[in-house]
């Protein structure tokens, strides 16, 4: 049983990106994802958010639960009845709350991970870092907001790197289930995207070099969201055959 829709509000939302080899990022997904190519570089990245006032869409009250939680996302594309669809895989998401830890992958889509989250922030620098309980993930991101995106990123404009991850709203977790990958899509209200100059990034998945060998990846670029009322609508199931509707 899946809850149908669920809303509240981003109360902040920072997507710290990396570019990295397109080779090197195909060879870390599985199928039938491939990944998205931006000026020559695959993007990947973190996703670092704080929900407020969740809950089920048809509850008309004015409270809800909150929660820190990350995610280590991809953008993708794939095959899907004969057309080619652009989302996000994730390999991997942490939350802060017990709940959502419980419920993912039951009620609500994608396996979430517990995890202890330090956060320091004022009205423009943010200091996030998570830990999860089972020592497998870890993140830190550090940095204040800023009028351009950087200069050496490889969107050429705050608006062009807006548009992309607009775009990339449909997301794709992996379950206890291999090849089985739950489905869930952000819709925003008010979509808005601030650029973050990063003082310090760490991210256990892309510091892997198992996965990622050295010169492969590198960071690109930070976005910062803040008080943007959403919905999570869950989508139906992709299995790993490319066959497989979304």
């Amino acid at each position: 049983m899946r809850l149908p829709a669920i809303s509240g509000v981003i109360d902040r939302r920072i997507l710290a990106n990396y570019r990295v080899d397109p080779d090197c990022m195909a060879a870390a997904l599985p199928a039938p994802f491939r990944p998205q190519v931006v000026n020559g570089f695959a993007i990947g990245g973190i996703c670092i958010i704080r929900l407020s006032r969740v809950r089920p869409k048809q509850l008309p009250i004015p409270w809800g639960v909150g929660s820190e939680n990350a995610a280590h996302r991809i953008a993708v594309q794939w095959e899907s009845g004969g057309r080619t669809l652009n989302g996000v895989y994730i390999p991997r998401r942490d939350t802060s709350s017990m709940l959502n830890s419980l419920a993912g992958g039951r009620i609500f889509p994608g396996v979430h991970h517990h995890a202890k989250f330090t956060v320091s922030e004022t009205s423009d620098h943010y200091s996030v870092t998570m830990a999860s309980d089972d020592g497998e993930a870890s993140v830190h991101v550090a940095g204040t907001v800023a009028p351009t995106i950087s200069a050496s990123s490889v969107f050429d404009s705050l608006e062009s790197a807006s548009n992309f991850f607009q775009l990339g709203s449909l997301g794709y977790s992996d379950t206890n289930t291999n090849g089985k990958y739950d489905g869930l899509e952000l819709q925003c209200e008010n979509w808005h995207v601030e650029s973050l100059e990063v003082d310090e990034i760490r991210s256990s998945y892309f510091e892997d070099q198992s996965r990622f060998p050295s010169g492969s990846v590198e960071f690109d670029s930070a976005l910062l969201m803040r008080d943007i009322v959403h919905e999570w609508h869950g989508r139906p199931a992709l299995c790993c055959s490319a066959e497989s509707d979304a």
